[in-house]
Formats: structure tokens, C-alpha cells, sequence
């Protein structure tokens, strides 16, 4: 199950980096696996609704397309959620990108990893031998002028991977994604926040290779060439920098 803000729902007519993850396992991965959860829709900026099923490839099945994913959503808004979603939906894997939105708007980095700390529970209350994925919050054009919010990044990056060290155990695996070092505002985003194409691949390799290493699920990701596919967002019209 993907969990995610604004860049794990993408907008209307954006691929997303779920479908970027699903075209990676089915090329390397003999499985079974499916990707699953409550919701299955994009962002539609201009209704500003979650009411879009124009996906940018058509090739994306709709059964592949349930995720956990909201505009404006992060750990204090998935926390609550989670455990429901886990057990109707019989997850064992999460794959999370959260963060942004609550150190843009509601906690400050302290109160954020309580979130996170919070969310395990309520998942493995829901599955005891759920396993998942943690990615850090990555850097956007807030974080590049406004020093204060970059100092709360770094300092809730700093314990997110304290809280996957202590509550990772042998029955309920966590692993830290790594941030992708070629991540860049310029390439990787189309307005400073939200994943281009290339950006989709980078998320969609980060979660693969934590998934390959850490578990052996998988193979390595095939990544673009940097130079060609940095390809469109999608339909809406462009979104305020630093929105999740």
C-alpha cells in the first residue's frame, strides 16, 4: 500500500510514482503481489477534489491503482486512518512519503515523529507482521528559502530514522528509505515540490531499492535517461510551491 501527501496521489493525467513502482515489480518481481488500498483516485486541481481517473498512462490496470494517498495529508492525517485501511485491505506492505504537509502546516518536528510512532501502532494493531518503508522528507523549494522549516526537515529526518532503529523488530521489519541523490528542484519537480516524470522514477526507485536490499523483493530499478524523461505533471494548472 502506498501512503503518501499530494506527490504519492499525483494530479489529473500525471503517471505517478505508484505507477512508476507497479511497471518495476512487474518486470522484476515474480511475486504474487498486489498494490492495494481505500482509494484510487488523482487530484483534480481545478475541482480541487480527489475526482480524477484520467491517469497519464493507460497502461496503469485499475486494480493496480488503490493507494492511501490525499492532497494536504500527512502522518497526523494517515495515523488515524491507517489501521482501517491496512486490515479491509489486507496490506503487509506500506510504502510511506509523508512529512511535508505537517511540518508546512501543523506540527513541528517533535510532534511529527509522535505521528509516526502513532501510525506504526495503529498498523500493526491492524497487522502484526506488517512491514513498510519510511521515506525522509525530501527537499523542495521551501526548504531551499526559508531556513527554518529546512532545519525542522533535518531535524524530523533525524528522528524518523531514530524512530525506524527503535521500533523496527524481526516480525514487523521498518526500513529507511534513502533520500534519491539526484534528486534536484529543477529536474526532479515540476513546480518545486511535486515529482516530474524523472521525478516519479527517482520515488518509485528509492522505495524499489529499499524493498531489493532490505527484503530481495525484486530487481534493480531501470532508471530513465535523465536527459529525455523529464516529462509533463499532468492536466491541472500549475500548484503553489511548497503545496502537499
Amino acid at each position: 500500500m502506498c501512503v503518501g501527501d499530494s506527490m504519492t496521489i499525483g494530479t489529473a493525467g500525471a503517471v505517478t510514482w505508484r505507477f512508476r513502482l507497479w511497471q518495476h515489480l512487474r518486470a522484476t518481481y515474480e511475486g504474487p503481489y498486489r498494490l492495494v488500498g481505500p482509494r484510487r483516485a488523482l487530484h483534480d486541481i481545478l475541482q480541487d477534489t480527489p475526482s480524477s481517473y484520467d491517469y497519464g498512462d493507460p497502461a496503469f490496470p485499475e486494480d493496480a491503482r488503490g493507494h492511501l494517498a490525499g492532497w494536504g495529508e500527512g502522518w497526523l492525517h494517515m495515523a488515524p486512518l491507517i489501521g482501517d485501511a491496512v486490515r479491509d485491505h489486507e496490506a503487509d506492505t506500506l510504502l510511506v512519503s509523508l512529512g511535508l504537509i505537517d511540518l508546512g502546516f501543523y506540527t513541528n518536528a517533535e510532534q511529527t515523529a509522535e505521528n509516526v510512532r502513532r501510525f506504526v501502532a495503529a498498523a500493526r494493531e491492524a497487522e502484526p507482521h506488517v512491514r513498510a518503508v519510511l521515506m525522509p522528507v525530501i527537499r523542495n523549494v521551501r526548504a531551499a528559502t526559508d531556513a527554518a522549516f529546512a532545519a525542522q526537515r533535518e531535524r524530523f529526518n533525524e528522528l524518523l530514522a531514530k524512530a525506524v532503529a527503535d521500533l523496527s523488530t524481526p516480525s514487523s521489519p521498518l526500513l529507511l528509505a534513502s533520500e534519491p541523490p539526484a534528486w534536484s528542484i529543477e529536474t526532479a519537480t515540476f513546480d518545486g515540490t511535486h515529482p516530474s516524470a524523472l521525478g516519479e522514477h527517482l520515488l518509485a526507485g528509492a522505495f524499489a531499492e529499499a524493498m531489493q536490499q532490505g527484503w530481495g523483493v525484486g530487481g534493480r530499478y531501470a532508471y530513465p535517461d535523465t536527459h529525455t524523461d523529464t516529462g509533463s505533471h499532468g492536466n491541472g494548472s500549475p500548484t503553489p510551491a511548497g503545496a502537499a
